[in-house]
Order: C-alpha cells, then sequence, then structure tokens
C-alpha cells in the first residue's frame, strides 16, 4: 500500500451495507410481517418464496418455517444516524431442545462513513473512536422492548459480540482493492483489506504474523472477478474488486445477495453452530444424574432431530452459498465436532445396552438362585405324593436356606451386585 493511498479505517466504499446478527431470548411472536426481509431490485422480490427456490426443501424449512408455522418476521425502519442508516429488522426463530425462546436477530444498515471504524466498534477494539453503533435509536433493547430480551447471557455459548457481516464496493480511488486489468491480478493488499473488514480488525489491533499470513487468505473465497468474500468466526466480508459505477452496477444485485441469499446462509451455520453447543453441553452432563439410560435415550432424540432438520452441508445447487456454509462450519470446526458428538453417543449408548444386559443377567440369576431350590423340594414332593403340610414347610424352609446360601457364593454375590449396580446407574 502506498503512502498515497488512505489506510481502510479512513475509506468509504461507493457503496457499503452491513448486516448485524445477535442472539437474543424471544419473549413471544412479534406482530411484524412474517417472512425474511423481502428486498427490492427492479422486479425483483426476495420474499421467502423467491429464496426457497434457490435452497433445498430442507434448508428453506429451517431458515424460513412452514405454512402455519412461521420461524422468521422482519419489520421494515427507517432510522439514521452518524452515517448509519437501519433500513429494518428481522427475527428468526432458533429454539433448541433446552432453550425453545433462542432467537436471532438480524439488523440491516445501510454505512455512508468509513465502514472500518464501525465494524471495530462493534467488535470492542480498544483505541477506537467511534462509539458502539448499536446505542441509541439503534439499541436492540429498545427496538425488541416487549418482544425479545436482546440480553440473552443464557444462549448455548452465546458469542460475546454482535456478528457482522460487511459488504463494500470500492469507487476508482481505492487501488488496493482492484484489480490490475479486466482480467488482472490482485493486489496482496485486496485480501488484507478483505480480512480486516471480516476480522473488523487494523494491523495495530492484530499484526497477522508474516509466517502465517498466506494460510489467513487461504479461505477466501473468489465469488467471481468482480467480488470476494471471507468468513470469520466473529465476522464475515465482502469486497468488491473493480470501481462501482452506481447505479444500475452488479454491485447493486452483488450487495442484494450478500443481505439474502448469503445471509441465510451463514444464519443456518449460526442454527448449526448453536445446536452442536447445546449438544457438546448436554453431553457433558450425562453422568451428573442417576438416570443414565433416560439421559442418553434423550441426547440421542436431539442428535437425531438435529440431524434431520438442520444438519446440512449442502444448501442449494449455486456455489457460493455452498461455499460460505462450509466455510463458517470450518471455522467453528463443525463437522469434526458433530462427528465427535456422534462417536461419543454412541459410546454412551453401549455402555446403557451393556448395563441392561448385566440387569437382565442378574434378574435371570436371582430366578434360578430362588427358584431352583423351591422348585426341587417342590418336585420331590410331587413325586412322592406327599401332601403333608408339615412336609411342604419343611420343603419351603430348606429351599430358603438353600437360597441364602446360594446368595453367599460368589455367583450369588455377582449377582446381586450386578442387579443394585443398574438399579444405581438406569
Amino acid at each position: 500500500m502506498t503512502s498515497s493511498t488512505p489506510p481502510l479505517d479512513d475509506v468509504t466504499g461507493a457503496r457499503q451495507e452491513l448486516t448485524v446478527v445477535l442472539p437474543v431470548r424471544l419473549l413471544r411472536a412479534p406482530g411484524w410481517n412474517e417472512g425474511p426481509f423481502p428486498f427490492e431490485l427492479g422486479s425483483r422480490r426476495t420474499d421467502a418464496e423467491t429464496r426457497s427456490t434457490y435452497f433445498a426443501p430442507a434448508s428453506a424449512r429451517a431458515l424460513y418455517g412452514a405454512p402455519g408455522r412461521p420461524r422468521r418476521w422482519y419489520l421494515p425502519l427507517d432510522v439514521k444516524q452518524d452515517g448509519l442508516h437501519l433500513l429494518g429488522m428481522e427475527l428468526l426463530r432458533a429454539a433448541t431442545a433446552r432453550r425453545p425462546e433462542h432467537a436471532l436477530a438480524v439488523m440491516h444498515f445501510s454505512v455512508e462513513r468509513p465502514l472500518l471504524p464501525v465494524l471495530r466498534a462493534l467488535a470492542g477494539r480498544r483505541q477506537t473512536s467511534t462509539d458502539d453503533p448499536l446505542t441509541g435509536p439503534f439499541d436492540p433493547v429498545g427496538l425488541l422492548a416487549g418482544i425479545a430480551d436482546a440480553r440473552d447471557p443464557s444462549a448455548p455459548f452465546a458469542i460475546a459480540r454482535p456478528y457482522s457481516i460487511a459488504f463494500m464496493a470500492p469507487t476508482e480511488q481505492h487501488a488496493p482493492a482492484l484489480r490490475r486489468g479486466i482480467e488482472g491480478e490482485l493486489p496482496t493488499t485486496a485480501d488484507r483489506w478483505l480480512w480486516q473488514l471480516a476480522s473488523r480488525s487494523t494491523p495495530d489491533d492484530f499484526p497477522l504474523p508474516p509466517e502465517t499470513a498466506n494460510d489467513q487468505f487461504r479461505d477466501v473465497l473468489r465469488i467471481s472477478a468482480d467480488w470476494s468474500a471471507l468468513v470469520l468466526r466473529q465476522g464475515a466480508a465482502f469486497l468488491g474488486h473493480r470501481p462501482d459505477s452506481g447505479t444500475g452496477d452488479f454491485f447493486e444485485f452483488g450487495a442484494l445477495h450478500s443481505r439474502t441469499v448469503y445471509l441465510d446462509a451463514l444464519l443456518l451455520g449460526a442454527l448449526q453452530r448453536d445446536h452442536i453447543d447445546e449438544l457438546t453441553d448436554e453431553l457433558s452432563e450425562v453422568f451428573t444424574s442417576s438416570r443414565l439410560a433416560r439421559r442418553v435415550a434423550t441426547l440421542e432424540r436431539n442428535i437425531a432431530v438435529f440431524r434431520s432438520t438442520y444438519w446440512r452441508q449442502h444448501l442449494t445447487a449455486h456455489g457460493a452459498a455452498n461455499d460460505l456454509l462450509l466455510a463458517f462450519q470450518n471455522q467453528h470446526r463443525l463437522p469434526a465436532r458433530f462427528q465427535e458428538i456422534l462417536a461419543e453417543a454412541a459410546d454412551y449408548s453401549r455402555l446403557v445396552q451393556t448395563q441392561e444386559s448385566q440387569q437382565i443377567s442378574g434378574a435371570l440369576g436371582v430366578l434360578t438362585i430362588l427358584g431352583l431350590p423351591l422348585g426341587t423340594a417342590l418336585g420331590v414332593l410331587q413325586v412322592l405324593d406327599d401332601h403333608s403340610v408339615t412336609h411342604l414347610l419343611l420343603a419351603v424352609g430348606l429351599s430358603v436356606v438353600a437360597t441364602a446360601a446360594g446368595l453367599t457364593t460368589r455367583y450369588g454375590r455377582l449377582v446381586v451386585s450386578s442387579l443394585r449396580g443398574g438399579a444405581r446407574k438406569a
């Protein structure tokens, strides 16, 4: 980057959009419009019906719900302050087994001042001159009053800061982000700008080690020659690589995609992350109760529901949304963590099966120890055709003595121990 080129924290792009996602506790279904926010571009309206044609049916149900069972609502707004314009909000029901009130709030902004300082403030970076954007008229507490609790510390491993999705289209003056010619190569500064937008940091906040800098840029997704995307743990970013010519430019469509179908791909990743966090927490509590079999059965059911409802690695035939979801999953190690959950749950299931087998064997052993002496005594009396009550009582007494003696043997002790152990852990 030359000395004449302004640093990114002083740059205002030709087109800048910002989407903020934060966990909330849903108090009631809002009286908002049902479905995702229907942004419009020309004759194109990105409502639930349009987006559902982009996604596979299972993914669409997780993101938009089904007829009569809405999962998502939106509210148009028009609030401006300090170069930020709040266009509207969304709520996505993200209920989990333990937290049925869990939801994700989505705030859609247009930004008319340098974008990186706003992102740094969202991330809570030190030495920033910008106040937290989510205050004053943009405070979620006030915007969601009576509908949702914006401060939800009980959410599954809730992120400490809101997740941000930034879009920036450059002007002709932003050479660090532009290709050299129509089909020329990108300068190395383009990916550095993209990384700063996604990580919400400057080199002073987080200087990338030169030895591993290329590893950070290896995950950059080249959507086309016009723009790239990068997904990190706490944010994602889209950056254009040619000047934005204004109204009618492709970047209008790119910005629309970044806050609609690409946002939805990342929201599905967030749903998966929250469920996997909860399943991991549930696994750690399996042995905190004496009812192991019931705990494992509940865990297996929750895994099955998650797997059939949310666990998708292929969203659509359109590649970019799939790539964004996979990038989000890889950032949070979701595939590896889910495989660990499946393996651990299988181990617990085998443990329960072993205990149940021991209980059955113990019960059969008790029947043998109790029944064999008594059955033998009664059989002898029947063969001898002896109907004496005295002899019958004597036979019962002898069988009790034999049973007591049997229980003192090693086999009898194993039977009793098996039953007592199984009863404690069932």
